[in-house]
């Protein structure tokens, strides 16, 4: 995924693709490059110490697998996070956990947008990740939008295939988005749908990522001009996924300056 710096580099992970209205970036689940750049995980179980595994149903007919963490004292502040390509696994979790401590009183909900497969391999993560159909993915985001309420005030962060979906999840959340941060996700490309968006975008990425690129990065930040909206731009010199500890280009200094950003973008906007 992105971070996680509080887990040893054995334990890492990384990320990716994207929903809809950029649907193009699912042709990356085929790229040999990218499917190369991503380390395999080394098995890892971690045990949380206050969230627990739900489901709830979705519009069409189904259920959703989430992972929450509830918030000791009762609040309508809510954090969604979204999975990279090897889906809802226990990395996921632990890194749910720590913001969740890092953030306070909040609530915490990692989404699962692969109904319960989990990737071990490059393989099965992109076949995984290039699997996941657009209407089916917005239902379990609506449905978890349903198990929050129409009072949560909902931040959402992801990385490089959540990031995209953070971004979308944002779109879909209405009024009740409050902050969105994307670890190198692929933007929205149609300015009319930027403009129903609510909140301020924190955008992070590397500028010597070779798939979100710094012209995406710098036509993306066109259009949430275009569309009247904020967005924050954290440019570091990296590669892709540079926030992973798995990665061989990870880079330790800028994940934990963009970590600090998150943190403080967060803050600011769920109070």
């Amino acid at each position: 995924m992105t971070g996680l710096p509080f887990l040893s580099q054995a334990q890492q992970m990384s990320c990716c693709q994207t929903p809809g209205a950029t649907a193009s970036f699912a042709m990356l689940a085929s790229d040999k490059q990218f499917k190369s750049s991503h380390e395999e995980p080394l098995p890892f179980h971690y045990k949380s110490v206050a969230g627990t595994d739900i489901t709830y149903p979705t519009a069409d007919g189904k259920t959703a697998h989430a992972f929450v963490i509830k918030s000791q004292k009762p609040t309508d502040n809510y954090v969604f996070v979204i999975h990279e390509w090897w889906g809802l696994n226990d990395y996921i979790k632990q890194e749910s956990e720590k913001i969740y401590n890092d953030l306070g009183n909040v609530n915490v909900i990692a989404l699962d947008l692969y109904d319960n497969q989990i990737a071990t391999t490059r393989e099965d993560a992109a076949k995984y990740m290039g699997a996941v159909n657009t209407e089916r993915a917005k239902a379990i985001i609506e449905g978890a939008f349903k198990y929050v309420g129409p009072k949560a005030k909902i931040g959402t962060i992801g990385w490089c295939f959540g990031g995209g979906w953070s971004l979308q999840t944002s779109l879909l959340a209405g009024k009740q988005a409050a902050a969105c941060v994307m670890y190198y996700g692929m933007p929205e490309k149609d300015i009319a749908r930027l403009m129903l968006l609510n909140t301020d975008v924190l955008c992070i990425y590397g500028s010597q990522d070779q798939w979100i690129t710094p012209k995406v990065i710098a036509d993306f930040q066109a259009d949430m001009k275009s569309a009247g909206k904020k967005i924050i731009v954290k440019e570091y010199n990296a590669d892709h996924a540079f926030a992973n500890p798995s990665n061989p280009k990870f880079d330790k200094t800028a994940t934990e300056d963009a970590y600090k950003h998150v943190m403080e973008f967060f803050k600011s906007r769920l109070k």
